[in-house]
């Protein structure tokens, strides 16, 4: 019997793949910013697979300026979190970069703010 083309999902497998991944790492980042100070203060605010799923790039915000170079450090520790964590046939390597929506979205906001402040 043919199957349907139909899917159960609302949405496609690398959407639910980024939102398991988002989940997982940034549950691995609360716990283990205790032994890193530069990871407490950082948000994981999307993730974006490959369409192969073989690497995934994670987004994040912080207010440390050693955010990055601690993700760096840790990126075996959070895969092998992730693969523990997850049911995927392999684990996607994992990249960081500082999330560049919330640099436009601030840019933003300072603009406005001075518009504002111009028309008073």
């Amino acid at each position: 019997m043919a199957r349907s083309s139909g899917s159960h999902h609302p949405y496609p497998r690398s959407a639910r793949v980024n939102k398991i991944l988002r989940e997982v790492i940034s549950d691995e980042l609360v716990r283990i910013s205790d032994l890193d100070e530069r990871l407490g203060l950082l948000t994981v605010t999307g993730v974006e697979t490959t369409p192969d799923m073989r690497q995934a790039m994670v987004y994040f915000d912080s207010l440390s300026d050693g955010a990055k170079a601690a993700l760096e450090e840790r990126r075996g520790q959070i895969q092998s979190m992730v693969n523990a964590q997850t049911r995927l046939k392999r684990t996607p390597k994992l990249s960081f970069r500082a999330d560049p929506a919330v640099a436009s979205g601030e840019a933003v906001e300072e603009l406005l703010r001075r518009q504002r402040h111009d028309d008073e």
